[in-house]
């Protein structure tokens, strides 16, 4: 059985990661999984699993600003070359290259599964865009053999916005992590010598609207103490924006812009909580990888699926609330932490207890 992914690159992201990570986890499986591959630019290259890659950039121009148009004008002669069983669209940002597919090659494309990968309401748009978009999720689901929700509360959603058939929905928890990976992040933070004055707060996330860092920012300015550090591991189009934000509040020997950093492992293990600050998210990796480690976690409510990660063994706040996330973070370090639990809640979320789900449903779908 072969299973083709597109990815524009290795930029780092979550919705890159889990692409790496599915395809590792399907060839190890006995799958036939390959990768059409835009650009091979970005820091994730060397995660990379050992899977073929086709490079669709020629030469030494960079495809970066018009990428999705440069992946719909060449995906389907790699589509008719390589003729896989089945197509995974990995998210959101990816179904407009799946639906022009669907259309350039009519009965000759392959079933495409699409993995929804960011929420679907999006409360975070103006009227009449949002309005807009939902018209777009309505239009794109006849073109897909199955629609995956990352984990159970965003079936509803699937339903009710992309006005999806039921039986075409599927629920497999994401397999964001292997257990080794979780073991890992546990020995990690359970060894790390935490004596220091202060209290440490981390977010990690692409500097990107969506992840709207500039409310962590005022959030952090209204309860620090001399001794606090926030840091933000990642990297993007806001950074210079939040500078000037950070260089506003005056805390800017206590607000630190890491940038990239593979693995977190270390700053996840030196922190006393993880904060969430998104408008908007599918899943919200970093927040399985905090539970992995036992840090605690604030967490807007950006997606459906955050009540089931946090609620009883963090906190959860309304989204772009400024005063709800200020009031959280401070109280989160005296909250007990339950690391049996939250180690459970990762477990849902690995390769392992994914790994079969996904086969079947390939599987059921070739058939």
């Amino acid at each position: 059985m072969r299973v083709l992914t597109y990815l524009h690159s290795f930029e780092p992201g979550g919705l890159e990661r889990d692409v790496l990570q599915f395809n590792g986890a399907w060839a190890a499986m006995g799958i036939d999984a390959r990768i059409v591959l835009g650009r091979d630019e970005g820091a994730l290259a060397g995660d990379a699993p050992d899977v073929p890659f086709y490079l669709l950039q020629t030469g030494k121009i960079s495809t970066a600003s018009f990428e999705t148009l440069w992946m719909i004008w060449h995906l389907p002669r790699w589509v008719r070359q390589l003729r896989p069983d089945v197509i995974f669209c990995a998210g959101n940002s990816y179904t407009i290259v799946a639906v022009a597919l669907r259309l350039i090659l009519g009965r000759e494309c392959p079933p495409i599964v699409f993995r929804v990968s960011n929420d679907l309401t999006r409360r975070d748009m103006m009227q009449p865009i949002r309005a807009i978009y939902h018209m777009w999720l309505r239009f794109q689901a006849p073109y897909f053999a199955r629609i995956i929700g990352m984990a159970e509360p965003v079936r509803a959603e699937i339903v009710t916005q992309m006005r999806a058939d039921p039986a075409q929905v599927a629920v497999i928890d994401n397999a964001s992590l292997t257990m080794a990976e979780i073991d890992r992040l546990a020995r990690s933070r359970a060894m790390a010598a935490r004596d220091r004055p202060g209290r440490r707060y981390l977010a990690v996330g692409r500097l990107a609207s969506q992840k709207n860092f500039g409310l962590l920012v005022d959030a952090f300015a209204r309860i620090a103490q001399p001794d606090d550090r926030l840091t933000i591991v990642g990297e993007g189009a806001e950074r210079a924006r939040l500078e000037h934000q950070i260089a506003k509040t005056g805390l800017a020997t206590q607000i630190i812009l890491a940038g990239h950093q593979s693995p977190v492992d270390r700053w996840l293990a030196d922190a006393d909580a993880l904060v969430l600050s998104s408008d908007y998210e599918g899943l919200g990796i970093v927040v399985i990888e905090a539970l992995a480690a036992g840090l605690p976690v604030v967490a807007t409510a950006c997606s459906p699926n955050v009540a089931l990660l946090v609620d009883g063994v963090g906190r959860r706040v309304p989204v772009r609330d400024v005063a709800a996330l200020a009031t959280a973070m401070a109280a989160i370090v005296d909250d007990p932490v339950d690391i049996t639990e939250m180690r459970a809640r990762a477990e849902r979320f690995t390769v392992e207890a994914s790994g079969a789900a996904w086969r079947d449903l390939l599987e059921d779908i070739v058939e």
